[in-house]
């Protein structure tokens, strides 16, 4: 059994001290999202508003949103510099209208037989800018895709759709397969001393197949609520800005300074974790305020 990522960030909270949770924000903020909530404003529904994700009844939905979340991370470029672009959208649906745009193209990126094997060229080729400044980490990237396209091959008779269905509808069973299996998603790291889980790629993954699938057939999780946000850079900003989290001095100092803050780093962990588990805060306080238990 893989670690909590509940338990990880409650833990990192505990202990963290460049990153502090304000709970009078978290009554706030919570008061927010009950707003956005019920206006229909904030709805899972929202994940199909946009025109670079699949639709349910697409056949190759699950292979897309696979194939996407493997490659879904750090798209970020300074402020003030041009970033990398595909078909006018930035960062994550960049890499969405990418793919969509190597489909239209006829290239087979969606099969494992191919992005197992895949070539740095091609993968440049399929990742293309519209402006000078290309898909960041390429190499990476490439590394990941390979991974998995092996791991599906050898073990899955190259079908996503049988590593989630060898899950039986349970968030927390295809979590453990993915992290398990797929070792580019296990997103792990050493915080005072103990070892501790965000797995967020993993996450975002079961999350949009419920989303994309709304949570009906191979989309339907019986314990969706295993699953906790998911520590993207956006959400710290988030949390930030609506005064749910106070950064220590020294953390202000460094951030004004563009400092990259290197994956694994204490001050890194602690931003992730707290963001998991204020997340966690808001929902308690969102749930009980709503009476949803």
């Amino acid at each position: 059994m893989n670690l909590s990522v509940k338990t990880s960030a409650k833990f990192i909270s505990s202990l963290s001290k460049h990153v502090k949770i304000n709970e009078e924000s978290i009554h706030k903020l919570g008061d927010i999202l009950i707003e956005e909530i019920e206006s229909g404003r904030l709805s899972p529904n929202n994940f199909s508003q946009t025109d670079v994700h699949p639709k349910s009844d697409e056949p190759w939905a699950l292979d897309w949103l696979f194939v996407v979340d493997t490659l879904n991370f750090c798209f970020w470029h300074k402020e003030n510099e041009e970033g990398w672009k595909v078909d006018g959208y930035s960062g994550y649906f960049a890499l969405c209208a990418a793919v969509n745009r190597a489909q239209k193209e006829k290239v087979d990126i969606l099969n494992p037989k191919f992005y197992s094997i895949i070539t740095e060229n091609q993968l440049h080729k399929i990742l293309r800018s519209d402006t000078k400044v290309e898909c960041p980490l390429l190499p990476e990237r490439l590394k990941c895709l390979h991974e998995v396209g092996n791991v599906l091959l050898e073990q899955f008779d190259g079908s996503f759709e049988n590593v989630v269905k060898k899950a039986e509808n349970s968030a927390a069973n295809l979590l453990n397969l993915i992290i398990e299996n797929f070792k580019c998603f296990k997103d792990e790291a050493v915080y005072k001393g103990n070892k501790v889980a965000i797995y967020k790629r993993a996450q975002i993954l079961i999350g949009d197949i419920w989303a994309c699938f709304s949570n009906r057939g191979i989309g339907y999780f019986q314990d969706i609520n295993e699953i906790t946000a998911f520590a993207d850079y956006r959400i710290p900003q988030t949390l930030l800005w609506y005064g749910v989290f106070e950064y220590s001095r020294d953390l202000l100092e460094r951030l004004k300074t563009n400092e990259v803050l290197k994956n694994g780093d204490e001050v890194e962990v602690e931003i992730r974790g707290c963001s998991i588990h204020a997340v966690e805060l808001l929902n308690e306080y969102a749930t009980k305020k709503t009476g949803r238990e």
